[in-house]
């Protein structure tokens, strides 16, 4: 039997509150790495780390914001403890290793294409194995060319926004970046769950897990404490709002360390006097001499 599925159960209430989750963890992340960029390489891993921390809790807030509103008409539910824990672990990990290519590889090119793939793919892999880790009397079925088309959405708008978080113009491009990145987890989110289909079975079997509100809210409680966290710490840094270096760097690169310009005076002009006696001297003949 075809299930009833209905990803709007709130109304708009879900899907704006999910978006703005998702723009506040890549503001964060995307802040922490263009800051990255302005930094000698002792302080860029953490800088990354933080950001990609950031990044996948953010998204993976986002996905269960807007599962809350997803419901099967006919049948109940639940999550699966480990596989929702897990699909955080692969959020932070797969967005990490994006967000370390481009920090220290720089945000164009090949790192540019390399970093945002896996990003993208970071935020395909968390939500499918979220989805994964639903347990309801039934079987989900995912139409092929709607899963491809929203792995193709989160690439593309990952590494959009991570080539604006690579600008290191300012607060503006940060923001215009955690917009995008934002777009790139609820598209991509929305678009998987076009893609979803729900076969019950005839039979009222019991499932495993755990019902959403007793699991999905209190497990929302750390990340959304690690944002709050993440977010004090970008606010107080003295860098983040002017997005500028202290020192000037030799290259405009990401990746190339930090090293103090050696500033070499100018050569000193002759004084007048000086500039009026050599051509006296200079305009006398040798008979002169």
């Amino acid at each position: 039997m075809q299930g009833t599925v209905d990803g709007f159960s709130y109304g708009l209430v879900t899907p704006l509150v999910a978006y703005l989750m998702a723009c506040l963890g890549g503001a964060l992340g995307l802040r922490c790495t263009t800051r990255s960029m302005l930094v000698g390489n002792s302080w860029r891993p953490g800088w990354l780390a933080l950001g990609s921390a950031a990044i996948g809790s953010g998204i993976w807030t986002m996905h269960f914001v807007a599962m809350m509103g997803f419901k099967v008409e006919q049948a109940p539910i639940h999550y699966d403890r480990a596989t929702t824990f897990a699909s955080l672990g692969v959020a932070i990990v797969m967005v990490g290793i994006g967000i370390f290519i481009v920090g220290y590889r720089g945000a164009a090119g090949t790192a540019l294409m390399t970093g945002g793939a896996i990003t993208g793919l970071g935020v395909a892999s968390m939500h499918y194995l979220g989805m994964a880790g639903m347990r309801l009397n039934g079987k989900l079925e995912y139409d092929t060319f709607t899963v491809a088309a929203s792995v193709v959405i989160a690439v593309v708008a990952a590494t959009a926004a991570l080539w604006a978080a690579g600008q290191v113009r300012g607060f503006l491009w940060s923001v215009g970046a955690s917009l995008i990145m934002g777009l790139a987890v609820t598209g991509m989110h929305y678009t998987g769950m076009a893609a979803l289909r729900v076969h019950l079975h005839s039979t009222n079997a019991p499932t495993g897990g755990d019902s959403a509100t007793s699991l999905i809210a209190p497990m929302m409680i750390g990340p959304l404490a690690f944002l709050l966290l993440a977010g004090v710490v970008v606010m107080f840094d003295p860098l983040m709002v002017m997005g500028k270096p202290a020192w000037t760097p030799v290259e405009n690169k990401p990746g190339v360390p930090a090293r103090e310009l050696v500033s070499h005076p100018a050569p000193r002009r002759p004084s007048l006097r000086t500039r009026r006696n050599l051509g006296h001297r200079d305009s006398r003949t040798p008979q002169n001499r």
